[in-house]
């Protein structure tokens, strides 16, 4: 993923948690906040298992994206592994993360017609 696509410094993580929007499932979670950039962060948790499986779970997530983003709306993004997702398959991965785009994308469709 492009370094401009990247949700960076602690403090932009910590904005998305504490201001985001959630979409969960049984393997990822998906925090969203409102952004005129598009950058997407990965978050993989020693609960998820040995450096080697959290590597892997990222480089897996970050490829399950990277295709997705031309028609991802602006904002920022932050995934967040859970234990299952280490277990998952590449394609579960991926269906999964479409999955919470398409719940994201429907939460902010019928805000935006409520206002």
């Amino acid at each position: 993923m492009q370094r401009q696509n990247r949700l960076g410094q602690n403090r932009q993580f910590n904005y998305v948690y504490r201001r985001g929007k959630k979409a969960s499932c049984r393997e990822l979670s998906l925090l969203y906040v409102r952004n005129k950039e598009k950058r997407v962060g990965f978050s993989v948790s020693k609960k998820v298992g040995v450096a080697v499986v959290r590597n892997r779970t990222k480089r897996r997530l970050r490829e399950a994206v990277r295709p997705l983003l031309p028609q991802i709306k602006s904002g920022l993004y932050v995934f967040v592994a859970r234990p299952a997702a280490a277990e998952c398959s590449f394609q579960e991965l991926e269906s999964r993360v479409k999955y919470l785009l398409r719940k994201v994308e429907a939460a902010r469709a019928s805000a935006e017609e409520h206002k």
